[in-house]
């Protein structure tokens, strides 16, 4: 059952030759048992669509009750958000850290976006269903999307003005929303075309907004 570690398939002989009695096989910890179960509803979700999804499914590939699941998130709406807050959570760790090694504004967002495609690459169906029924998600889905909206913007936005900084803060603002409009966009048309890499979909990504701004700002630095 995937609800339990077995620690042997067979019980043995004592020293005496009788059957020995088999070990107990160990609980998962409330925290393993959370993981295993928004894992598996990723899953479905990704295979059925959240509206077709089904909690008896998702419980049952799980190896627990249905009651169990209800416990620990209250509905199936409860566990998509729960899917997504921590999607969320893993997509701004992986993404800060890359951007973190970065040594110039440039090279700090090519790794970012690298990241960044890498995770929804990862997470490539159920980012797919994401986009496609976003109109029928419940609206703390949408906003635990718009969240990670605004995450990305606060990565993205301080290395633009970093780069730019006589630019005006609304510039800044809308050319991050540009880049991140871009990325999703990216990522949802990588769904269709597995044989395009992370580093490749960063590398478009680059060509066409990157050079974009470089052209306004040499023009920002003419004008100045």
């Amino acid at each position: 059952m995937v609800g339990y570690i077995d620690v042997t398939q067979t019980t043995g002989q004592d020293a005496t030759g009788q059957e020995a009695p088999a070990p107990r096989r160990k609980r998962m910890s409330r925290a393993d048992r959370e993981r295993q179960m928004l894992a598996v509803a990723e899953e479905v979700f990704a295979e059925r669509g959240f509206r077709a999804a089904a909690m008896e499914e998702i419980a049952e590939r799980c190896g627990v009750s249905k009651p169990m699941l209800y416990e620990y998130f209250g509905s199936k709406d409860g566990l998509l958000l729960a899917c997504l807050t921590r999607a969320r959570a893993e997509l701004h760790e992986v993404t800060a850290a890359a951007m973190a090694e970065g040594t110039d504004p440039l090279d700090t967002l090519h790794r970012g976006l690298v990241a960044y495609y890498g995770f929804t690459e990862s997470h490539r169906n159920s980012f797919a269903i994401l986009q496609n029924e976003a109109i029928g998600l419940p609206h703390a889905a949408v906003e635990a999307v718009e969240a990670t909206r605004r995450q990305q913007h606060g990565l993205i936005a301080p290395i633009m003005a970093q780069w730019a900084p006589e630019l005006p803060e609304i510039a800044i603002e809308a050319y991050t929303e540009i880049i991140i409009g871009a990325c999703e966009r990216i990522s949802l048309w990588c769904t269709t075309r597995p044989d395009v890499t992370p580093e490749q979909a960063a590398h478009y990504t680059l060509d066409f907004c990157w050079l974009g701004l470089q052209g306004l700002y040499d023009r920002a630095a003419t004008d100045g």
